[in-house]
């Protein structure tokens, strides 16, 4: 520790300088002498908490299965990781919890689109077949 009128080193247990006899644990928090603690850049979140962002499933039902609900889904999906880095654990889960059911009705729509255009061609084949007697 360095005395701030004589500028002599002392050790960090001194309570008054050698050199000067100035009072060394005198010495105020907001001193230029002694640093300010840093403070904890980003946010720190508690351990274990993980929120599933569904991208990969958005992204496939809107390719495979129903483009109009799958936007929605990838655009709740994006926001995820961002606000669990801003530290909304909260606004994180009600994002992910969007995007799971903007996925969910893509897979709804496009399996039961496919299911109609299957009826629908087996309507088709069966009346090709009877026309055909």
């Amino acid at each position: 520790m360095f005395c701030s009128q004589c500028g002599a080193n002392n050790p960090d247990t001194a309570l008054v300088c050698a050199q000067c006899g100035r009072n060394l644990q005198a010495v105020t928090p907001a001193s230029p002498l002694q640093p300010t603690p840093l403070q904890a850049t980003g946010v720190v979140l508690p351990a274990g908490t993980t929120v599933q962002n569904y991208l990969v499933f958005a992204i496939l039902t809107t390719v495979f299965c129903c483009l109009p609900t799958g936007i929605p889904a990838i655009i709740y999906a994006a926001q995820v990781n961002g606000k669990l880095q801003a530290g909304d654990v909260a606004g994180a889960q009600i994002a992910s919890k969007n995007a799971k059911m903007w996925c969910l009705i893509s897979l709804g729509l496009g399996i039961g689109c496919m299911a109609l255009y299957a009826i629908l061609i087996m309507v088709g084949v069966l009346s090709g077949i009877h026309q055909n007697r």
